[in-house]
């Protein structure tokens, strides 16, 4: 199969055996939607050498239109570049001083999620057999920190970093664990075996807050305060079901969304009423590979996946029908959509990566 599910799990495995709403208010929701439906659709394109899997913006003000894309090849040798849009010229420029070797492809890239701090340089995280964190300057790119905590050398599935304490950064790994780091110091905080299988993927609540999803099926959502406990907010309707991918809606933490592996449906979660999905978004025709909340609304989410759409739905009225929501918007994008990301900076954008392509959409 060519799924990306499958090839993450084929990722992992390569890597391992060589050595990872509700309900905003009417006023922002009528605000939101008419923003989008007045601007006219803009879309740019860059093609890499190599598929694509792990692809994130820069938060940086001063670098609009600044994004990392991670080479998807199964072999030790892999490749980051830093691409940015000429937006006088409509293309993308890839500076061969900002592109770097990376060992095993890049199960996740992020920046430093600061965007009110000018910085001098940026702070770019990937994550595969372990989590580096990289110096990205103007004249290149060096390494500041090789971080593990694993003694069987397990590969990272996925990572976060808080946006409200940027010194702490969450891995989630196939050995059932997930850690916490202080990158500033380059030490583990606290590391919990978070599920009975692998762990796929993390995500940010808040300060001390954070949730996880396993090939055990289910999602916990983990207190720093009280280590010991976790809490199961969903289960997988049928036993062993893997979850894949996890987000936590940063503009209302009551709602959380996640991707069951080989489903065409997003479920949507309200924390505060357990085991029950809030709504079921039902209108891919192929396997969800990935989902991203809006950075600047609580109601809004885009997922994509193995049918060649990019979608974006208004979760506004779920708590009225949650059985026939339809996306407020639509791409086709040719070809199955392995990774999305939102821009957190210029939230008018979202970008989709499809086998060779990166591509930035206004919306």
């Amino acid at each position: 199969p060519n799924s990306p599910s499958f090839r993450s799990d084929r990722l992992l495995h390569h890597i391992q055996d060589a050595r990872c709403g509700g309900a905003g208010d009417e006023r922002e929701r009528v605000v939101v939607v008419a923003a989008m439906g007045d601007k006219r659709a803009e879309i740019y394109t860059y093609e890499t050498p190599w598929p694509i899997y792990a692809m994130n913006w820069s938060v940086r003000r001063d670098k609009r239109f600044r994004l990392a894309v991670g080479s998807f090849l199964e072999e030790v040798n892999n490749q980051v570049q830093i691409v940015t849009l000429d937006e006088e010229t409509g293309t993308f420029h890839a500076d061969p001083k900002l592109s770097f070797a990376h060992q095993y492809p890049p199960t996740k890239i992020m920046f430093r999620p600061d965007k009110e701090v000018q910085w001098d340089q940026d702070l770019l995280a990937t994550s595969g057999d372990y989590l580096r964190i990289w110096r990205v300057e103007e004249d290149g790119v060096s390494m500041k920190s090789l971080l593990n905590n694993s003694k069987n050398c397990a590969p990272l599935t996925s990572f976060d970093w808080n946006e409200t304490d940027p010194k702490r950064l969450g891995t989630s790994s196939i050995d059932m664990t997930c850690t916490i780091w202080d990158i500033e110091r380059g030490v583990v905080d606290t590391q919990l075996v978070a599920h009975d299988k692998e762990v796929y993927d993390i995500a940010w609540g808040g300060t001390g807050v954070f949730a996880s999803v396993s090939a055990d099926g289910s999602v916990r959502v983990f207190d720093l305060r009280d280590k010991e406990h976790s809490t199961i907010i969903y289960e997988s309707p049928k036993p062993d079901t893997p979850l894949l991918r996890l987000g936590w809606n940063k503009q209302d933490p009551r709602y959380m969304a996640t991707i069951l592996m080989e489903s065409s449906t997003l479920i949507v979660l309200d924390i505060r009423y357990p085991t029950l999905p809030v709504a079921e978004l039902q209108r891919h025709q192929a396997c969800v590979n990935a989902l991203a909340w809006a950075p600047h609304s609580s109601c809004h989410i885009c997922t994509a996946g193995d049918d060649a759409q990019a979608l974006i739905w208004d979760l506004s009225t779920m708590s009225n029908n949650t059985a026939d929501i339809d996306p407020i918007l639509a791409y086709n994008a040719g070809e199955e959509v392995n990774q999305l990301q939102w821009s957190s900076s210029q939230p008018d954008w979202i970008s989709i990566a499809c086998n060779q392509k990166l591509q930035i959409l206004r919306v």
